[in-house]
C-alpha cells in the first residue's frame, strides 16, 4: 500500500436535462440520473445506489484481505447495502444503513472466525467509516 494520505477524483458532465456522464481517470465513463423517488427514470445508477455499490465493495474488499491474512477458506460472499434516506432538520442524508453479508467458508469449524472476520472488515471499511448514520451489520455464514 502506498503512504497516506491518498487522493482519488472524479468528475461530471452535464446540460440542463437527462443524465450526467461519470468519468475518472482510466475507468470507463457511465450515466447517472436520479432515482425513480426523485423523479428520475430507474434505469440508471443514481448517487444513492452508488453509494450503497460503494460501502458493499468496500466491505468485500476489506473481507477479502483479512480473510487472505487470515488464511481462512471460503468461497463466496454476497454483501448487500439497503440505506435509509430521510430528510434531517431540512437536510437530506443516510439515517441508516443495514449491510447483509452472506459468507460461504470451506470448513464448519470456522464460523466463528468467519463471523469475526466479517465484523473486522466492517469496522475497517472506510467508505462505512465515513458515513454520519447508523449502521448495523447482520451475517449469515455457512459451510459448504
Amino acid at each position: 500500500m502506498e503512504q497516506l494520505p491518498h487522493t482519488y477524483s472524479a468528475s461530471v458532465a452535464a446540460t440542463p436535462e437527462g443524465a450526467v456522464q461519470v468519468s475518472a481517470a482510466g475507468v470507463p465513463t457511465f450515466d447517472a440520473a436520479p432515482p425513480p423517488q426523485f423523479g428520475g427514470p430507474g434505469d440508471q445508477w443514481s448517487p444513492e445506489d452508488l453509494l450503497m455499490a460503494s460501502l458493499s465493495s468496500c466491505m468485500v474488499l476489506s473481507f477479502r484481505a483479512i480473510a487472505k491474512i487470515a488464511k481462512l477458506d471460503w468461497s463466496d460472499l454476497q454483501v448487500v447495502a439497503d440505506g435509509e434516506l430521510d430528510k434531517v432538520e431540512r437536510y437530506m442524508k443516510f439515517t441508516s444503513v443495514k449491510v447483509t453479508a452472506k459468507l460461504v467458508i470451506g470448513a464448519e469449524e470456522d464460523l466463528e472466525k468467519a463471523e469475526k472476520l466479517l465484523h473486522k472488515a466492517e469496522a475497517s471499511c472506510f467508505i462505512s467509516n465515513s458515513l454520519n448514520c447508523e449502521r448495523a451489520l447482520s451475517c449469515e455464514v455457512t459451510s459448504g
